[in-house]
């Protein structure tokens, strides 16, 4: 939702830096690389640690980077299957980074059963996160679409990024838990979106044969 509704303020906030980038010679896959390691060392360094607050206003200064190199790309012409196979894999490896911190987390600062479904929350919420970007990209090597859904990427780490700022501002630590099982049953939905497209696109594909 965030995902697409998203792109054009994102443009308009984040495209004077990408122009001074692509002026000064930077490549976006040096960005989106750069990114993907200042996520994972900021997010796996401060909220273990348990510095809520700063983390996640940390990762999500961070985070511009996953809007700057695909603007770079178009600025440059540089788009490719290459570049999006790249930004792909490392967004993967920033969502494990943030909820693997999250899990972490709340089994060293939270005590017994919160402690233990927090953290599991947070790994549910990381394998979902690894599946529907994997519906998607399954289903577009089979030639069928599987676009959108209730939680993209975006939506994900608005979510998480929101309930970690709330606890680290003093809230309840069960706002976080809460959103956690909001977001596992939204990215959850999301997969069961995704495969009924696909089912119904096969369908029609076998129904026109």
């Amino acid at each position: 939702m965030l995902s697409t509704s998203g792109r054009g303020f994102a443009a308009a906030l984040f495209g004077p830096l990408a122009r001074l980038l692509v002026r000064a010679g930077v490549s976006p896959d040096v960005v989106t690389v750069t990114g993907t390691v200042l996520t994972a060392a900021v997010a796996l360094t401060l909220l273990p640690m348990g510095h809520l607050t700063a983390g996640a206003l940390a990762v999500t200064a961070v985070v511009i980077f996953d809007n700057l190199d695909g603007q770079m790309a178009r600025l440059t012409g540089r788009e490719s299957p290459w570049g999006a196979f790249l930004d792909s894999t490392m967004d993967r490896f920033a969502d494990a980074a943030i909820f693997s911190a999250v899990a972490v987390w709340a089994l060293r600062h939270l005590d017994g059963t919160l402690a233990d479904l927090t953290a599991g929350l947070a790994v549910v919420c990381l394998v979902l996160g690894g599946v529907v970007p994997y519906a998607k990209a399954r289903a577009a090597s089979l030639g069928m679409r599987a676009d959108g859904g209730l939680a993209e990427r975006a939506d994900r780490l608005v979510v998480i990024l929101v309930a970690v700022l709330l606890v680290g501002l003093g809230l309840s630590a069960w706002v976080l838990t809460g959103a956690l099982a909001l977001l596992a049953v939204a990215s959850a939905w999301t997969v069961v979106q995704r495969v009924s497209a696909v089912y119904r696109q096969s369908r029609d594909e076998v129904g026109g044969a």
